[in-house]
């Protein structure tokens, strides 16, 4: 069956449930099921080619005991056996786990929840995700990770867990770009659903055991909330990995300062969530003079120190990184001093629609070397299209022109060379090359006003840092 038959089949079952309401609450709930299933799927591959493989889940809780029988445990019975089971895996007993596959069930399912009502219903959705899901058919396989990626692409939609997804044009687009090697250990810090991981290991061709081994510790992530967590997790199986090392942690939290050898890697790859809310202490992991609010200008600080010298880093950044004045210029002072800042990218506008209007950027730079000057590229609306949307996504061929241009890069109407000296004269104002050129169109309300306050927040910041530009002016010729 087609992913888009798989998915709707799954949904018109689940909407029926008093107990499941809206998308989010949906893509968990099938999320924790899949995991289960592809978790089973790799035990019963460990236990029949390792010689020191030691059982994981417990007999019972196996989906192939409980789940795999079309005919087996449903209604009442059902939802209690989950219940049970749900208990029972949060208090799996870790302490002789050296593959740290106990650990990692025990940590994903301390963070899900049974959402359906209905254990008649629910053992339909068991039922069909058997039926289509078989993970000894290749082909199935591939619906596996197409009906995944259904899914997180439903995420844009369902409120503020858009903010875990990011479009695979854009997460492709980086990686490739970044282009990192095997061996190379690539990190995300805010890995959400794990689309930047993925597209690194789809890059990747694996001949060999020893590579298989290089693969399996090289792809690492950090992710603080628990859903996006184990849809990352999930994915990360999907995609050949048996026990993937995402934490279950903040980034944010631990200091730079105590940052080792063993925690600096060679690539990051990543979208940091911006505008987001943390506790005021999280600000403090950084030095005082690089402290605000700001997540991702947060993230960007410990990027710098996660990365050894030579790393390279890809980065999705909104614009008011690049002409914040005060904190943001200090660290964009301390980007250009300390790493190269080769090349920025301008996004048009809803490529993160319906999740968010702020205008975007791609960075890339490399830690080690001073940024002698900065390459801009703005990449404008294709032709045909007023915007972005659900319905109409950006889609990998969208950045053709800028792979193009990469290859030789010249300045034209759409790219710019802004040397360094230029920068530290603007105060390491970073806002060159315009933005995207959009057509003009009458939105409805509920898509107008919130593109009307961002669009008015980012003015508002920029008359701020002209006027404090021309402030720190007048106060220097008072002193002269």
């Amino acid at each position: 069956m087609a992913v888009s038959g798989t998915t709707k089949a799954l949904k018109d079952i689940m909407r029926i449930d008093a107990g499941i309401n809206g998308d989010a609450q949906y893509i968990e709930q099938i999320t924790w099921m899949l995991f289960l299933k592809a978790f089973d799927y790799k035990e019963q591959e460990w236990e029949l080619t390792e010689d020191d493989y030691y059982p994981i889940v417990p007999t019972e809780y196996r989906w192939s005991t409980w789940a795999a029988d079309a005919e087996g445990i449903t209604g009442d019975a059902l939802l209690s056996h989950i219940d049970t089971m749900f208990s029972a895996l949060r208090d799996l007993d870790i302490s002789d786990d050296p593959k740290h596959r106990k650990w990692l069930i025990r940590s994903i399912m301390e963070g899900v929840n049974n959402f359906m009502k209905s254990g008649t219903l629910l053992r339909q959705v068991i039922n069909k995700i058997n039926a289509d899901i078989d993970f000894d058919a290749m082909p199935s396989g591939h619906l596996f990770n197409g009906l995944y990626e259904t899914m997180l692409k439903d995420l844009q939609s369902a409120g503020k867990s858009g903010e875990f997804y990011t479009p695979r044009p854009v997460t492709r687009f980086i990686v490739e770009q970044v282009n990192p090697k095997l061996g190379e250990t690539v990190l995300d810090p805010a890995c959400g659903t794990g689309g930047f991981l993925t597209s690194v290991i789809d890059r990747f061709t694996v001949n060999t055991t020893e590579e298989y081994k290089t693969l399996q510790r090289t792809i690492k992530g950090i992710e603080k909330k628990p859903f996006p967590y184990l849809l990352c997790v999930t994915n990360l199986i999907a995609h050949g990995i048996d026990v993937p090392d995402i934490r279950h942690e903040n980034t944010l939290r631990k200091s730079t300062g105590e940052y080792t050898a063993k925690d600096k890697v060679e690539v990051i790859v990543t979208n940091p969530p911006f505008g987001g809310a943390e506790e005021k202490a999280i600000s403090q992991s950084v030095p005082a003079e690089l402290r605000n609010s700001e997540t991702a200008d947060l993230f960007l600080v410990h990027m710098m120190a996660l990365l050894k010298d030579g790393g390279r880093c890809g980065l999705v950044l909104p614009d008011g990184f690049l002409f914040g004045t005060g904190v943001k210029a200090a660290i964009k002072k301390k980007l250009l001093e300390e790493c190269n800042l080769h090349t920025i990218i301008r996004l048009p506008k809803d490529v993160f629609a319906p999740y968010t209007n702020i205008n975007t950027n791609l960075l890339f730079f490399t830690k080690g070397t001073p940024t002698k000057g900065v390459w801009y590229y703005r990449l404008e609306m294709p032709n045909g299209y007023k915007h972005f949307s659900k319905t109409r996504p950006m889609m990998d061929e969208h950045f053709q022109p800028v792979r193009d241009w990469w290859k030789n890069k010249v300045e034209s109407d759409v790219s710019q060379f802004v040397p360094a000296e230029d920068i530290a004269a603007a105060d390491y104002n970073l806002d060159f090359c315009g933005f995207p050129h959009g057509t003009e169109e009458i939105l409805p309300p509920e898509q107008f006003i919130p593109q009307y306050l961002n669009e008015k927040a980012v003015l508002s910041a920029r008359i701020e840092e002209i006027l404090g530009r021309i402030s720190a002016a007048m106060t220097q010729e008072d002193v002269l």
